[in-house]
């Protein structure tokens, strides 16, 4: 039969394991949403918060494409801004 105190120390680890694993959960999680945004003399594809572009294109149907095609992958949104740079739609892959 197993000791009082050991029964207490497996008790401890569980209760350990299971705080650690619900704090890590609430780590925000990345942002996949793609935005379509006027780039020089084209458009590009970037991903939200990046500074980097994901790629350019001379159209913007072909950059909203490619856009659509990385949201539906990641379950994210597609963002498409107007030459001006005002959001002209969202498009909800999630």
């Amino acid at each position: 039969m197993a000791k009082q105190s050991d029964s207490h120390s497996w008790l401890q680890i569980i209760k350990e394991l299971v705080e650690a694993y619900f704090k890590s959960s609430k780590k925000t999680t990345r942002t996949w949403h793609q935005h379509v945004v006027p780039y020089d003399e084209g458009w590009a594809v970037r991903r939200e918060g990046n500074k980097r572009i994901t790629s350019k294109h001379r159209k913007q149907s072909t950059a909203i494409n490619k856009a659509k095609t990385i949201a539906k992958r990641r379950k994210a949104d597609v963002i498409i801004h107007r030459a001006s740079g005002g959001i002209r739609e969202r498009i909800s892959y999630d």
